[in-house]
């Protein structure tokens, strides 16, 4: 059996704000075993990049704060470690691809400089070791004359550039743990297969176990194994990636399936792109019952009454709804 790399339980982060108390993570619970590839997927401010941003223990202060929940990786519980021992972790053995380049570059340092440190300070390589394995991960991501652009400043390339630099720097240390936090959006289709590919060779040839947060379903259906669906701080439904895709339970998720565009329609198919009706609700002050009621239209009363749990309907499958029958 595959060994468990990941246990979040019961995992709530909150921001004090001016307006209220956010609670953008309300109770999240997942695993991940070694060698697997999750995808999380949800509409924005659902809650998927303060999840990320948790287990790196990245949570922006004095606002944010994780007031509950456990977080093992590896055997340790990341909650309970000091400052330094977490900075060991980060970059090593868990690695984030951010979803903003140019805020997570710095914009002083030379690109090729700001991935070497990385290699320098996690695998002990001299300085000209450590550039000239930067310089291949570059050539791995797809920049061509990684040499040159190497020499570059964060603002002399495109937002593409900054983001497969990224995606280098992520990679350069060969982590346990990927999180990737919408890789491929910057990036034209032929780049966006490139660097998939290369994160599941990743995968593959060292066991690099990754999490794949998208709102691309179709590159969670190529590349995941488990899928979660998030909805307003919650997870609403989790299941293995083919289960999901073929039965999916939750109407939220039926709704974000149903809004894919059909690409095998015909040339004179005019048929109305389907969308979820409202916009996901600011995670502060939450009315009681179910989150998704007013956007769903199977809500009856117990939907009013009480927030539903999780529900086994199948082996594996777990779903978030009162109605889900």
């Amino acid at each position: 059996m595959a060994k468990e790399l990941l246990e979040i339980r019961n995992l709530q982060v909150h921001f004090r704000l001016k307006e209220g108390l956010l609670k953008p993570v309300d109770g999240v619970d997942f695993d991940l075993v070694e060698g697997e590839i999750l995808g999380i997927v949800g509409e924005s401010g659902c809650g998927k990049t303060v999840t990320a941003l948790a287990i790196l223990r990245l949570i922006p202060q004095p606002h944010g704060r994780i007031v509950e929940g456990r977080i093992r990786f590896n055997g340790l519980d990341l909650l309970s470690l000091s400052d330094s021992e977490m900075r060991k972790i980060r970059g090593n053995d868990i690695s984030m691809i951010f979803q903003e380049p140019m805020t997570s570059l710095n914009p002083v340092f030379r690109v090729g400089h700001q991935i070497a440190q990385a290699i320098r300070l996690h695998q002990g390589l001299s300085k000209k070791e450590s550039m000239e394995q930067a310089i291949e991960m570059m050539r791995r991501v797809g920049i061509p004359s990684a040499e040159l652009r190497a020499r570059d400043y964060p603002h002399q390339l495109s937002g593409g550039m900054r983001q497969r630099v990224m995606i280098a720097m992520a990679m350069s240390c060969r982590p346990k743990l990927l999180i990737a936090d919408e890789p491929t959006t910057a990036l034209d289709v032929t780049i966006q297969a490139q660097i998939l590919d290369l994160m599941k060779r990743l995968n593959e040839e060292i066991g690099t176990s990754v999490i794949l947060i998208t709102h691309n379903q179709g590159v969670i259906a190529e590349n995941t194994q488990h899928v979660i669906v998030m909805y307003c701080g919650k997870i609403v439904e989790s299941a293995g990636v083919k289960e999901l895709f073929a039965s999916p339970m939750h109407p939220y998720t039926r709704g974000l399936m149903k809004a894919i565009p059909d690409v095998n329609a015909g040339a004179g198919c005019r048929r109305r792109l389907y969308v979820i009706p409202g916009m996901v609700m600011t995670p502060m002050n939450l009315p009681v019952g179910c989150r998704y009621k007013s956007r769903c239209s199977q809500a009856f009363e117990p939907c009013s009454e009480q927030e539903p749990p999780l529900f086994e309907a199948r082996p594996g499958h777990w779903v978030r709804c009162w109605h889900y029958k």
